[in-house]
């Protein structure tokens, strides 16, 4: 796949258009294919993929594991030369096998991590090809095609913006930041990271509000989103402190087994030949010299720290699993329980990028609100005791216009849209009111969206046959400017400026 020019966001528009060869009407067939052949399809690639075998073996290339697998060959030799049931061979071999499953099924769960990525982009894109709008496949679409973006949508590839209408992403997935990105047509400067590319959009983030069209500039792997995913793939070269440690201290356990064993048996043949102990057959005394001391070998090896240490990673990993984190190798649990210093650039990065109602002053008063993140479960406090939302009619119709005065969704685990948007619904679902029946109940029939100039958003909601309610939220400021009435203590009145202050 030829990669292109990285540095879209310093240009023009039009000096794109020049550089991709692309008018105002898109792509034609005959172009379209000339750059699928140059490009490649817009779809990640799965590259150094380690197969289950592989995955499985590497379970025994570990010194302590090799010792135990000597262990286990000398164990059964012993107990056949003596015409016995092989039991400490048996267990060793338990313990070695136990140890390989557990950190087959944990490495090969990692290695699916691509299948995981590949859910998060899109499947159909909407493009203008010969002067028309047509929906295709994602993965047809190449550099110089222009695609036409809408709230909801999951952006394609990576593009430069063309055209902006109130636009604004979710880029958590890239950059960690849980605000939305206000997208623009300014240029940037070349070493601008990609969280202030405000003038481009990228591959698996979405668009929670506004529309706009773009121009894609790259495809697949040279996507950001693609670098990730090759990184991802990346084999890590270096052990982790404790896999060094563990071979280091099997190294010398192995050289003073080996001295031991040595000792040993030249103590035993010492007795035996020259100081004259022997009584039975020379060949038979000096096989029974031999298994005592490699007896005394193998059971010198602690065949239990294998399959301990490869269990407590197992759970380390399970832990960072819940917390959607890959773990390509057992190992990488413990070099992040070593680590002493984490150095970031911001709090953004370090976000689950939800947000969440904590207070809400309604009633010249400060609720609280209880539970975090997108879960539905919460309680409303005013002064720690727990209150009925439908019995305070002034926090139910805030919590109601709020959901109502919103284009996000919540299926009961994550928002799709404005996480702002999102964390005033979870809010107002803690206390029962749900925006799907609150929608049935009062269909909305008109909206004049949020702009930066306006910096307010309102919705016309229809409640009965001729009558119709309107909800509109926004900046503070100017909210409070154009209100002439408040509602406080269950009663409509004029609002004052003490009310505004």
């Amino acid at each position: 796949m030829t990669a292109l020019d990285s540095t879209w966001h310093t240009k023009t528009p039009d000096q794109i258009r020049k550089e991709l060869n692309v008018g105002s009407e898109g792509l034609n067939d005959q172009e379209v294919q000339i750059r699928l052949e140059k490009y490649g399809y817009n779809e990640l690639e799965e590259k150094h993929r380690i197969s289950p075998l592989q995955i499985f073996l590497n379970q025994f290339k570990d010194v302590f594991v090799i010792m135990l697998l000597i262990a286990i060959a000398i164990a059964f030799g012993i107990a056949f030369v003596n015409n016995e049931f092989p039991v400490d061979a048996l267990v060793i071999a338990v313990i070695v096998i136990l140890n390989a499953v557990i950190g087959f099924f944990t490495e090969n769960r990692s290695e699916k991590a691509m299948e995981a990525m590949k859910k998060l982009t899109a499947p159909k894109a909407r493009v203008i090809r010969g002067g028309k709008e047509v929906i295709i496949s994602a993965k047809n679409i190449v550099p110089g095609d222009i695609i036409l973006l809408d709230a909801g949508d999951r952006v394609p590839a990576d593009a430069r913006l063309t055209e902006v209408v109130d636009l604004k992403a979710d880029e958590a997935i890239l950059t960690g930041e849980s605000a939305d990105i206000t997208k623009n047509l300014k240029i940037i400067s070349e070493k601008s990271p990609i969280a202030d590319r405000k003038n481009s959009v990228f591959m698996a983030t979405h668009l929670t509000s506004g529309r706009g069209k773009a121009i894609v500039t790259s495809t697949g792997m040279n996507t950001e989103f693609g670098k990730i995913a090759e990184m991802v793939q990346t084999i890590e070269v270096e052990e982790s402190p404790l896999k060094q440690k563990l071979e280091k201290f099997a190294k010398k356990l192995g050289k003073f087994i080996v001295v031991i064993v040595a000792v040993i048996f030249v103590l035993e043949f010492f007795e035996l030949f020259i100081l004259g102990t022997s009584k039975g057959e020379p060949v038979h005394e000096l096989l029974q010299a031999f298994e005592t001391s490699i007896a005394l070998a193998v059971s010198a090896v602690p065949e239990g720290l294998p399959a301990v240490v490869t269990t407590s990673l197992a759970l380390g990993a399970r832990e960072l699993s819940k917390k959607k984190a890959i773990i390509r190798r057992l190992s990488s649990a413990e070099t992040l329980g070593a680590t002493t210093v984490i150095c970031t650039d911001k709090t953004g990065t370090l976000t689950k990028g939800e947000m969440t109602v904590r207070k809400i002053f309604v009633n010249s008063k400060v609720i609280d609100v209880s539970g975090t993140g997108y879960e539905s479960k919460g309680d409303f406090l005013d002064n720690g005791h727990v209150i009925d939302v439908h019995s305070t009619k002034d926090l139910k119709l805030l919590l109601e216009a709020g959901t109502l005065c919103s284009n996000a969704n919540y299926d009961g685990k994550r928002i799709i849209g404005d996480t702002t948007e999102g964390a005033i619904i979870v809010a107002a679902t803690k206390a029962g009111i749900l925006k799907k029946t609150l929608d049935s109940q009062r269909p909305r029939v008109h909206e004049i969206p949020f702009t930066s100039e306006r910096k307010l958003m309102t919705t016309v909601h229809k409640i009965s046959n001729n009558n119709f309610v309107a909800y509109t939220k926004g900046a503070p400021e100017i909210v409070l400017s154009k209100s002439k009435k408040i509602f406080s203590d269950g009663k409509i009145r004029s609002i004052t400026e003490n009310d505004k202050d």
